[in-house]
């Protein structure tokens, strides 16, 4: 079996990616993380994102600059839309429309200029705020895509991509990356953060999110406001 070679690794800077990362991380891979500036209203996410990539070693962190915010769509990209502080029923608000594709997409082509192979992401199916582009069908159609779209696919260099917390619960993915050590206090979840990086506690990332150091029997290091 061929050893680990480079890897982009998708980093928000919140709990998930950073776990990720983690694992690409002891898993051998040499790990490009990269972000995305796409005119998100918690933008202390990515100085986090910046901080745990050099935290954990990475060997180069790039920001893609987007401006998903032009076409709106999601409370995370629009201030007229108000971040819900309360649980509701289906797809949220705070799912940006065609946000993973683009993402992915993005990933995908910084791993053809590396020629890495592999691509990790932190979505998650059991934790996880209802978004349909955070399912493993998903993520398998988009793998599928990318072998046919690319140089590297077509030439016989398949590239995959991990989901390495598709099946954990947010417990499990904390203790996983404390296991690693993963400082997540260097961490930003929360929809709504101040530039200071300090969480609403309200919302449902800081739910969820809250209720996974409940769940790991560990004490909850995030910045409330």
């Amino acid at each position: 079996m061929a050893e680990p070679g480079r890897a982009v690794i998708l980093v928000s800077g919140g709990l998930d990616s950073s776990t990720v990362l983690a694992m690409a991380k002891a898993a051998g891979y040499a790990c490009y993380t990269l972000s995305f500036d796409y005119g998100q209203r918690h933008r202390a996410e990515l100085v986090a994102a910046e901080r745990v990539s050099a935290m954990l070693g990475d060997i180069e962190h790039k920001v893609v600059k987007l401006n998903l915010d032009s076409i709106g769509g999601s409370a995370l990209t629009d201030t007229a839309i108000a971040v819900p502080e309360e649980a509701t029923e289906g797809i949220p608000v705070t799912y940006v429309p065609a946000r993973n594709t683009v993402f992915l997409s993005i990933a995908l082509g910084w791993a053809e200029v590396l020629g890495a192979s592999d691509i990790f992401i932190g979505v998650n199916a059991v934790d996880y705020s209802g978004y349909p582009d955070c399912r493993p069908e998903y993520i398998a159609a988009f793998e599928t895509m990318a072998n046919l779209a690319t140089k590297a696919g077509v030439e016989g260099h398949p590239l995959t991509i991990h989901t390495p917390l598709m099946k954990l619960g947010k417990g499990e993915i904390i203790k996983a990356g404390v296991a690693l050590g993963v400082d997540y206090s260097l961490t930003v979840s929360c929809y709504q953060a101040t530039e200071q990086g300090l969480a609403c506690g309200k919302c449902d990332s800081c739910r969820l999110r809250r209720q996974g150091f409940l769940d790991a029997g560990l004490p909850d290091p995030t910045r409330y406001v």
